[in-house]
């Protein structure tokens, strides 16, 4: 099935797509880590080996000002310092679900009282 450009989502397009698709694939599957052990993950990722410690940061601290990721705990290291811990949110979680399927996908397969909560939802925004 062919996608159209305007229904991906904005997480989920440009350069940091890639890494940002893999750190929510980590997180979903072994659930909360540290930015250091995030790196150390995505570094054994096919493709993503020569990627750098400060991009992971970046991105990490990025999508938890955008709402897809929240600090959990912090905890001390060894060597003194704190390290954060981040999980994903439920927003990370609808984005990993929503962007496999385009919105003829999910309107086809929406119940009609499903469709209607959601418009009011919508229209509550506006």
């Amino acid at each position: 099935m062919v996608r159209t450009k305007d229904s991906e989502l904005s997480v989920f397009k440009g350069r940091e797509a890639k890494l940002n698709r893999v750190i929510f694939q980590i997180l979903k599957l072994k659930g909360p880590q540290t930015i250091y052990d995030m790196h150390k993950q995505i570094k054994r990722c096919r493709g993503l080996k020569h990627t750098y410690y400060p991009n992971v940061n970046k991105r990490m601290r990025t999508l938890e000002q955008t709402g897809y990721l929240k600090m959990v705990t912090i905890q001390c290291s060894k060597a003194g310092g704190e390290k954060a811990i981040y999980e994903l949110t439920a927003r990370a979680y609808l984005a990993l679900k929503l962007d496999p399927t385009t919105m003829e996908e999910l309107l086809s397969k929406m119940s009609e009282e499903v469709a209607s909560e959601i418009l009011a939802a919508i229209a509550g925004l506006t």
